[in-house]
């Protein structure tokens, strides 16, 4: 595993100076007290190579032994060649070596890209791969509209990587359950710049670059899928609430999360949380939840642990994962 975040530190208090807020406001309704963002002239590529590198470099494999690379991003790098063809060139650079030939793609499912990717990326390995470096990689500062409050507070940015490959016994991911309901796409988006409203003067002048989100809907909609999601791949995993060591919800809001857990009916001492440092970094918040807990420990080889989420689209999903 692997993860990076900007340098560049962006606080509730900051903010105050920008938009009519304040820190308290943001606090209590999203749990967030500063976020990462990309400076001016700063590159995306550089979050999802450094986090690649730190995720090969745990693996202990380098780049030429990765056979498919797939990113998770709700806006791409660039609209074409898309995310991981750059990246995949940059972590060459890095390493020093080149990985010539190996296929990639990006998926865009919401901010369940990442849980989408992993099951991706697990039914691939059943088909040959045997080495699978999956990235979330999220900028959306760069779509959000600094002067609106309801949306500008929510979103940092940050990049995080795994390798997915073999292990022995029944450890790794054990089920994924992935759903939609894309009736329901209206209460994320960004209308314009695809090939619907192609970018122009007037819908940059309008504001329709900007990520527009419907608050009361996203709430109410999260709580129950990500629930959903989560009992149905414990259902599949054949193992019980009971017994997850840690579940790993989407990063999105604190608000959303505690209403979560009070459905799951499971304790607070088994959920990760992280979204005061880093806001909601949709792709990438699970990938950065789970490097920084393993990374100090608290999830240890053996435990049973289950991610969920809920994005654009709208879809939903959750994996259960054996550390």
């Amino acid at each position: 595993m692997g993860a990076c975040v900007p340098e560049k530190r962006l606080t509730n208090h900051d903010l105050e100076e920008m938009v009519s807020t304040s820190d308290e406001w943001i606090t209590q309704r999203t749990g967030i007290k500063e976020r990462r963002i990309l400076g001016a002239g700063e590159d995306p590529v550089v979050l999802g190579t450094k986090a690649s590198h730190s995720a090969l470099a745990s693996a202990n494999i380098g780049v030429e032994e990765i056979e498919l690379v797939i990113t998770a991003s709700n806006v791409q790098i660039m609209p074409v060649p898309g995310s991981s063809a750059l990246i995949l060139d940059g972590l060459g650079e890095r390493q020093g070596s080149r990985a010539n030939h190996v296929p990639f793609f990006d998926l865009v499912a919401g901010c369940t890209g990442f849980i989408y990717a992993l099951e991706v990326a697990r039914r691939m390995f059943f088909g040959g791969y045997r080495h699978i470096l999956v990235i979330g990689l999220e900028t959306l500062s760069r779509f959000t509209n600094w002067q609106e409050r309801e949306t500008c507070v929510l979103f940092g940015d940050g990049a995080g990587a795994v390798v997915v490959g073999p292990v022995e016994g029944r450890r790794g991911i054990l089920s994924s359950y992935l759903a939609a309901d894309s009736s329901k796409w209206p209460l994320l988006r960004v209308e314009a710049g695809g090939t619907r409203i192609p970018a122009s003067r007037e819908t940059v002048t309008s504001g329709q670059h900007f990520l527009k989100m419907e608050g009361r809907g996203v709430f109410e909609e999260a709580v129950k899928m990500m629930e959903r999601a989560s009992l149905l791949a414990l259902k599949q995993a054949q193992v019980t609430k009971e017994e997850v060591a840690w579940f790993v919800p989407h990063q999105a809001n604190l608000r959303i999360i505690e209403a979560l857990v009070k459905r799951l009916q499971i304790p607070w001492t088994k959920i990760l949380v992280n979204i005061n440092k880093y806001g909601n970094t949709s792709t990438a918040s699970i990938p950065l939840a789970l490097h920084e807990a393993a990374k100090d420990n608290r999830i240890t080889q053996g435990d049973l642990v289950v991610t969920c989420a809920f994005g654009a689209g709208v879809t939903y999903g959750a994996n259960v994962i054996r550390w």
